[in-house]
């Protein structure tokens, strides 16, 4: 199928920025759940001599974040201590940071991401982006929430302290959450977005990358959909082709991943995975803050697109880059082979 095709068929399908089902999640709420159950499995596990690394991936991987933030709290009225800290006495590397994702309510846990791509020498640009581009205005609300809970102070402020230039300007605008949402496509609009980004870049020497960051980041994804239309029926390229060959270094990658995640964000998600496991080594943070975070909202989509994409199943590739506790949590929230 075309570029130009899926474009048009993308005007009647839903969002994973738009909607709020969470249906297409490989992790469901588990019917009779019992918490008292669960807290007396974990503790053996964890108590025991020896963790018994099954249990506590059966338990964690087959339960809701809402039925874990549960058991979280019963765990310490029962024992007196901190599930996360007897996770991280018991556990370490990659697992253990798997398993203290899987019981931080998802706020929080983006929160933390956001803290530990900022802190310290450098920022992780590429997990700034990957997290604001696609995450809803309400999933933003609520990390922004918990950064203030956690830390005390701003998000916006420590960003802008952190990020500069266009880039900075564009992250800023997505941070604050307030996309438009609405659902009606105004097509005069589109046509007159699209003129204007054609004639900030295309068409002009030197690009006004401003009107790019402006549209991009303020209009609603249905809006933008119809606008990514009426661009490719003027310049005969896609959008994300010219920003491709208009911009450059960070600027150029925000602004490609918002016309990836206005397009479908189990399509971005599912290169990042990819990405992720190519190569020399494996990013076991991006696989862990994917996988997690998007086990409850859209995992079965990113899954399909994997598939479609790279033509393995994401479970197969699972198999054979990651291995041991780790790489078993990993399949069990990626659910069964495509």
């Amino acid at each position: 199928m075309s570029g130009w095709e899926e474009l048009e068929m993308l005007l009647d399908s839903p969002s994973s920025l738009t909607t709020t089902s969470n249906a297409r999640g490989t992790v469901k709420d588990k019917a009779n759940f019992k918490v008292e159950e669960d807290v007396s499995a974990l503790r053996k596990a964890i108590e025991g001599i020896g963790t018994t690394e099954k249990t506590l991936i059966e338990v964690l991987t087959q339960r809701s974040n809402a039925q874990r933030q549960l058991i979280t709290k019963a765990y310490e009225k029962a024992t007196g201590r901190k599930l996360i800290d007897d996770l991280e006495g018991d556990t370490h590397g990659d697992f253990e940071d798997l398993l203290v994702a899987l019981v931080t309510p998802s706020a929080t846990y983006d929160c933390q991401e956001v803290i530990k791509a900022i802190k310290g020498a450098g920022t992780t640009e590429s997990t700034l982006t990957e997290i604001f581009a696609s995450r809803s205005n309400r999933q933003i609300k609520s990390l922004s929430e918990a950064y203030l809970a956690e830390t005390g102070k701003s998000l916006i402020h420590d960003l802008q302290s952190e990020v500069s230039g266009e880039y900075g300007k564009a992250l800023l605008i997505l941070a604050e959450g307030k996309r438009d949402e609405s659902t009606n496509v105004d097509a005069a609009k589109a046509k007159a977005d699209a003129k204007a980004l054609y004639e900030a870049g295309e068409k002009k020497w030197g690009t006004d990358e401003d009107k790019f960051i402006d549209i991009l980041c303020h209009r609603s994804i249905p809006q933008l959909r119809q606008t990514l239309v009426e661009y490719k029926n003027i310049s005969k390229k896609t959008l994300q082709e010219s920003i491709e060959s208009e911009m450059s270094g960070n600027l150029e990658k925000i602004l490609v991943a918002i016309v990836k995640c206005v397009k479908t964000v189990p399509l971005y998600l599912a290169e990042r995975l990819f990405k992720s496991m190519k190569g020399a080594g494996t990013t076991e943070s991006t696989l862990t803050r994917i996988i997690v975070s998007r086990s409850e909202v859209d995992l079965l989509d990113i899954r399909a697109e994997y598939k479609k994409l790279f033509g393995s199943s994401l479970y197969s590739q699972l198999e054979s880059e990651v291995s041991g506790s780790y790489g078993d949590t990993l399949k069990y929230l990626c659910g069964q082979d495509d």
